[in-house]
């Protein structure tokens, strides 16, 4: 039995009483990450409360031999995909992946993940004629990828604020330091 295997009977249950899911549990390189989700998002309030129990969870078990930092976070905007669950969360949503070495195509592309199967993805690429198809043993690393909002329009800011703002500063520089900061104008009532 791993050590994850042994790790993840104490930690779901803490955090299903969290109100919270397990979206990953990992151990690498000495750090045990954890990481919770939830509709909506997850607050720092949770994640503390998570910390503190699991924690004492593994101090009072002992599953992991040696030393180990503990990391519970949630996913982010940019989630980590490294199950078939993970990826079957994603469909529709634009990914980021890199293959292991020695796969045909290009080892890094990004594009939708249109389909996700036992054996692995497919994602379909800008100027592909066909979605490119990767085994789940040819993934080396998968993440989803947030897409900004449209950029503010040519030629001038989304807010008039920060015209009037640059407007009412003014640039100044320290006797001898050579450093500028921005220095507000102030007018005699």
């Amino acid at each position: 039995m791993s050590t994850v295997d042994r790790v993840r009977p104490l930690v779901e249950p803490i955090v299903a009483a969290a109100g919270l899911s397990l979206y990953d549990l990992d151990l690498q390189a000495g750090v045990l990450r954890v990481v919770v989700d939830q509709p909506g998002g997850v607050g720092m309030d949770a994640i503390t409360d998570v910390t503190r129990s699991v924690s004492r969870a593994l101090d009072d078990a002992d599953p992991i031999a040696g030393h180990f930092t503990l990391e519970v976070s949630s996913p982010g905007l940019e989630r980590t995909l490294r199950t078939p669950a993970h990826f079957a969360s994603a469909l529709g949503d634009t990914v980021s992946v890199k293959t292991v070495p020695g796969v045909d195509g290009e080892r890094r592309f990004q594009g939708t993940l249109e389909s996700v199967d036992d054996d692995g993805i497919a994602v379909a690429v800008a100027d592909a004629d066909q979605p490119r198809r990767v085994a789940f043993a040819d993934i080396e690393r998968a993440r989803t990828v947030f897409e900004w909002g449209p950029g503010p329009k040519p030629g001038g800011s989304r807010n008039p604020r920060t015209k009037r703002s640059r407007a009412a500063t003014s640039t100044s520089s320290s006797a001898g330091g050579g450093t500028s900061r921005p220095q507000k104008k102030v007018t005699a009532p």
